[in-house]
């Protein structure tokens, strides 16, 4: 087969392949990232917290902004993981530890963001249920 055959082959045909690709690679993060499971139950727990506190909108879209940016950068971060590792035959590599750790700073700073952002709507709220 011509390297163009193998390409249309990979190739997105249409809005349903795409989807269909992207899925995959959502379900393949959370079935082979252990962050991201965990990433998982702290957004569910969130969520859960947030209809128990009745959030206001302006609320949700922060929490809810906050749930999804960690779990979209988990996922490129493992992409990131994966693709360094692929290009450097799994051997050590200074600029691939570089890249891996970069990535993971990345999550890091985000992962901050939420946590402050978790902290800033509900302590009041807890603090509220006790004074």
């Amino acid at each position: 087969m011509d390297s163009q055959g193998n390409k249309r082959k990979w190739k997105n045909r249409d809005l349903i392949s795409s989807l269909e690709f992207a899925l995959t690679g959502i379900i393949t993060a959370f079935k082979e990232e252990a962050n991201m499971r965990k990433h998982l139950v702290s957004g569910i727990l969130v969520i859960v917290a947030g209809l128990i506190f009745q959030v206001s909108a302006i609320e949700w879209l922060f929490l809810l902004l906050s749930v999804f940016m960690v779990i979209t950068l988990e996922i490129v971060n493992s992409a990131i993981e994966n693709v360094v590792d692929l290009a450097s035959n799994y051997h050590f590599s200074m600029l691939a530890k570089h890249a891996k750790d970069m990535a993971a700073g990345a999550v890091l700073l985000f992962s901050a963001y939420a946590v402050i952002t978790g902290l800033i709507i509900f302590v009041p709220k807890i603090w509220n249920l006790f004074f």
